[in-house]
C-alpha cells in the first residue's frame, strides 16, 4: 500500500528471546485498539528468538488472538528472520554479505540488531512507522482500561508539528521547527529501574554513585555527575497514570525509554541502531539523533510498567547482565564523543529535505574509533575496585571481567566500526527490503509463525 493513501500501515513490534505469553496477548490488545481508533492497518510483528518449546507456546497464544479487522500478525522465529535478511542482503548487491547478515542477526544478544530487523521488515511491509514494546513490560490500567501508548504515537507521528500541536496538551517548540514532521513519540516507564543495579544502591550508595557516573563524560564536574546519577535508569518513578498529558517539543533523551517509543520511517529508514552485542543501551541512539537534529517529538505520560524476569535473579543472569552493563559503560567513550559532535552539528544533521544524514553520522563514528582508550581503562579499573568492595558475587564478577579486559576494550571500539559500516550499507538494505517484501522473502501469510 502506498504511504500516501488515507489508511496507513504501521508496525507494532515486540522483540523477545524469553517466554512472554502475557506480553503477546497484551500487545495484541494494543494492536486492536490502534486499528479501532485510528485509520491504520496494523502489522503486529513478533520477532521470536526464544527456544523451540517457548516459541511453540507463543505460537499458541498468537493463534488465539482475536481476529481483528486491519490487524495482521507476523510471528517470526530466527530461521524466518534469517531467510528474509538473506533475501534482502542478496538483493541489495552489497559486498561482505555474510558480514551484513552477522550484523543484522548476530549469534549473541543485541538490543540494536533486533530492532534493526523490525525496521527492515517494516520497510518490507511498507509501514510508515515502527512502535516498539518489550517483553518485560506491561501496560498500566486506568478506570478499568489499559493505557496504550500507541494512542499518542498515532495522534501525532509523521504530522507537521504545526498540525500535531492540536493533539497535545502543550507545545514547547521554536516556531522555526513548526514545519518539520513529528519524528518520534515516546514516554518512559514506572516500576523497577530499567537497569538491574538497584541492589548496588541498597548495598552501598557511594559505590552506586561511582559506578553509574561512569557512563557520563569523564571530564564532567562532580555536580554534573551527581545529577546524571540521580536521573539515570529510574524512568518516571512510581506514580501511576491519572490522566493524559503530552508535550510537543524536542524530546530530552533522558525522558523516554525504548520499550515505549514510536519512530517515523524517515528516521529509521536512514539511520539504523548500533548492532553491538551484549550491550545495554545500544538501542537508544536514534533518540539522541532526533533530539540533536532538532526534529520535533511528542513526550507523553502513558508510561509502561517495567518488571524483572526471573532469569535476572539467577547467577547466570546476574553475570550476563553485569557484563552488558560494563560494555555499555565502555561504549560511552565513543558515543559521548559522537553525541557531542551531533549536538554541535545541529542543522547539519539534516539535508535540504529535512532528512537525517547517515553519512554525517558514520563520519563521526569513524572519528571516534581513533580515541585513546585511557578513559576506558580507567572505567574498568573503577568498576573492578567498586565491585570488589561490594564482595560476594560482585567480587566474583570483577574477576571474570578483569580476565576479559583487553577483549572488552577491543570490542567497544570494533562495535563502533561495525555501526559505521552498517550505516553506510543501510540505504541499500532498506531499498532491497522494500523491493523484495516480507512474504516474497519468507513465504508468510497472516499469523504464520
Amino acid at each position: 500500500m502506498n504511504r500516501e493513501t488515507s489508511t496507513d500501515r504501521i508496525c507494532l513490534t515486540l522483540p523477545t528471546n524469553r517466554a512472554c505469553s502475557p506480553a503477546i496477548a497484551e500487545i495484541g490488545e494494543e494492536a486492536a485498539y490502534a486499528a479501532r481508533t485510528f485509520p491504520v492497518e496494523v502489522d503486529l510483528l513478533i520477532l521470536d528468538s526464544s527456544d523451540v518449546a517457548t516459541r511453540s507456546e507463543h505460537a499458541r497464544v498468537v493463534a488465539e488472538l482475536p481476529v481483528t479487522p486491519n490487524v495482521t500478525v507476523h510471528h517470526l522465529d530466527e530461521a524466518r528472520q534469517r531467510d528474509f535478511l538473506r533475501h534482502a542482503i542478496r538483493h541489495s548487491g552489497l559486498a561482505e554479505q555474510e558480514r551484513m547478515l552477522e550484523l543484522m542477526l548476530p549469534a549473541d544478544l543485541s538490543y540494536g540488531a533486533c530492532t534493526n530487523r523490525a525496521f527492515l521488515i517494516a520497510s518490507a511491509l511498507d509501514c510508515r512507522s515502527v512502535h516498539r514494546r518489550d517483553s518485560d513490560c506491561t501496560y498500566q490500567v486506568f478506570d478499568g482500561e489499559k493505557v496504550f501508548p500507541i494512542h499518542h504515537e498515532l495522534a501525532s507521528l509523521g504530522k507537521p508539528a504545526s498540525e500535531a500541536s492540536a493533539a497535545v496538551s502543550e507545545t514547547v517548540l521554536e516556531p522555526a521547527h513548526a514545519h518539520r514532521p513529528v519524528s518520534m513519540v515516546g514516554s518512559s516507564f514506572i516500576g523497577e529501574p530499567s537497569v538491574d543495579i538497584a541492589e548496588i544502591e541498597r548495598l552501598d550508595a557511594g559505590v552506586y554513585h561511582d559506578v553509574v557516573s561512569l557512563w557520563g563524560p569523564v571530564d564532567w564536574s562532580d555536580e554534573e555527575k551527581r545529577q546524571l546519577v540521580d536521573e539515570s535508569f529510574k524512568g518516571a518513578g512510581t506514580e501511576p497514570f491519572t490522566g493524559d498529558h503530552a508535550t510537543l517539543t524536542l524530546v530530552d533523551p533522558m525522558r523516554v525509554d525504548m520499550s515505549n517509543i514510536g519512530f517515523h520511517h524517515e528516521v529509521y529508514e536512514r539511520v539504523p541502531l548500533p548492532p553491538a552485542t551484549d550491550t545495554i543501551g545500544s538501542d537508544y541512539f536514534l533518540i539522541h539523533l532526533v533530539h540533536d537534529a532538532a526534529l520535533p517529538g511528542v513526550l507523553h505520560n502513558r508510561h509502561i510498567e517495567n518488571f524483572y524476569t526471573p532469569y535476572r535473579r539467577t547467577d547466570a543472569g546476574f553475570r550476563a547482565y553485569q557484563m552488558r552493563f560494563v560494555k555499555f559503560l565502555l561504549s560511552m567513550l565513543y558515543l559521548n564523543f559522537v553525541y557531542d559532535r551531533m549536538g554541535s552539528a545541529g542543522a547539519a544533521l539534516v539535508d535540504d529535505h529535512e532528512h537525517v544524514r547517515g553519512d554525517t553520522i558514520s563520519g563521526f563514528l569513524g572519528e571516534s574509533t581513533g580515541l585513546d582508550r585511557t578513559d576506558n581503562v580507567w572505567r574498568l579499573d573503577r568498576v573492578s575496585t567498586s565491585y570488589r568492595k561490594l564482595g560476594g558475587r560482585y567480587a566474583e564478577f570483577a574477576e571474570l571481567m578483569d580476565a576479559r579486559r583487553e577483549q572488552l576494550l577491543d570490542e567497544a571500539q570494533s562495535d563502533m566500526e561495525d555501526f559505521a559500516l552498517l550505516i553506510d550499507a543501510w540505504p541499500a538494505l532498506v531499498r532491497a527490503a522494500r523491493d523484495t517484501g516480507l512474504r516474497t522473502a519468507v513465504g508468510l501469510g497472516s499469523a504464520d509463525g
